[in-house]
């Protein structure tokens, strides 16, 4: 299941191992996000040739209303259908049905809510999402939760605490009453919630550490609360959550956010950041933060980033990028997905390269500084 390899000695930082079905998975890691069964824009020969993407994720909303959980068991599950052999994760699809605001209702039941794509009303409890993500055939599994908004007051806290608590129960007892219907074990884990609220997020880390599943997530940050406010947060449940088990941020985030949430003892993350910022032309460096549709890359003929975390990251220069963004070509998107995803996992190895060496506190300040400036 899950080994720790080494423990840093200034900072709760640590390397370990998490062994799937599909393959193991070193931490701390980062997880791509393909949300309907692709890495926007990306082949999978090149998330495992160029990016190395040890994991990458599935959401259970979009692949429930498209394809449909029809089509992927005909297939004979998420992995065939997009002919990925490597570890999945699959969100519940929770916070999707959390983003749609008005257009659902939250109960003891489950939530109900309408399809972006035609308006038809659909349902999710702790019992179908289950049953849907053992067709998806995903390693990781996510319960169904509330992620409670911010900013909301303690009352609504927690009462959404409750309701992800109550939910929890049930879809615990849904995954071990069934079995994966291909022959490769699931791991299922459990989500923390209780926005910004001490009590709360202590309540809920006992909570969660008391299903006993493989791993634990924390979720609800990186909503809007101030980053100190999300660092507070990791730091009391993480305080709670059983050390010899992989914690998961969801939903978290750049590349700041991941080194100082490594420190405090995450070992799992994923972000749209890395490929939405990337086609909007924002590209994570070694020499900070670039904006590549400004003025000043139009005869920049250097490469996007000479430490190279990727062949394209070498091969085409900025100048060329730029044109590729400002003129809409889908290469230019292509690009800088696969730059910028490359950066995150690459940032992901030295990380765990410097914990093992012992000196991961300083050369996390030192890549702070760096990845904190804007060029």
């Amino acid at each position: 299941m899950f080994t720790i390899k080494t423990r840093d000695k200034e900072t709760k930082a640590r390397t370990g191992l998490l062994k799937t079905p599909h393959g193991d998975i070193p931490t701390p890691i980062f997880m791509p996000v393909g949300t309907g069964g692709t890495v926007k824009g990306i082949l999978q020969r090149d998330l495992e040739e160029q990016i190395d993407a040890k994991i990458i994720l599935g959401n259970t909303y979009h692949l429930y209303l498209r394809p449909g959980t029809q089509v992927i068991k005909e297939a004979g599950g998420l992995h065939k259908f997009i002919t990925w052999e490597r570890p999945m994760l699959t969100d519940s699809g929770g916070y999707q049905v959390f983003s749609l605001a008005g257009n659902r209702k939250l109960t003891a039941e489950g939530a109900t809510f309408k399809s972006h794509i035609d308006g038809s009303t659909h349902i999710f409890t702790p019992e179908n999402t289950i049953d849907i993500q053992r067709i998806l055939g995903s390693d990781i599994m996510m319960v169904l939760d509330e992620c409670a908004p911010f900013p909301c007051d303690h009352k609504y806290a927690e009462k959404s605490v409750a309701l992800t608590h109550q939910w929890l129960d049930r879809a615990v007892e849904r995954f071990r009453g069934t079995d994966p219907l291909w022959g490769k074990e699931q791991f299922l884990f459990p989500i923390v919630q209780g926005g910004v609220f001490d009590d709360l997020r202590k309540i809920s880390a006992e909570k969660i550490a008391s299903a006993g599943m493989v791993g634990n997530a924390i979720g609800g940050l990186s909503v809007g609360e101030p980053a100190e406010e999300m660092y507070r947060v990791i730091e009391v449940v993480n305080d709670i959550l059983p050390e010899d088990k992989p914690r998961y941020l969801m939903g978290v985030g750049t590349p700041v956010n991941l080194l100082e949430a490594i420190s405090r003892g995450i070992d799992m993350f994923d972000c749209v950041m890395p490929t939405r910022n990337g086609r909007n032309g924002m590209l994570f460096t070694s020499q900070g933060i670039i904006n590549i549709k400004n003025r000043q890359w139009m005869n920049d003929f250097s490469p996007v980033d000479p430490e190279g975390p990727s062949e394209v990251s070498l091969r085409y220069s900025k100048s060329y990028l730029r044109h590729l963004i400002i003129s809409g070509e889908i290469l230019g998107s292509q690009i800088s997905s696969i730059h910028n995803l490359a950066f995150y996992l690459k940032l992901m190895r030295d990380a765990r390269e410097k914990i093992n060496e012992g000196n991961f506190r300083t050369w996390k300040e030192s890549m702070i500084k760096r990845l904190s400036v804007r060029l």
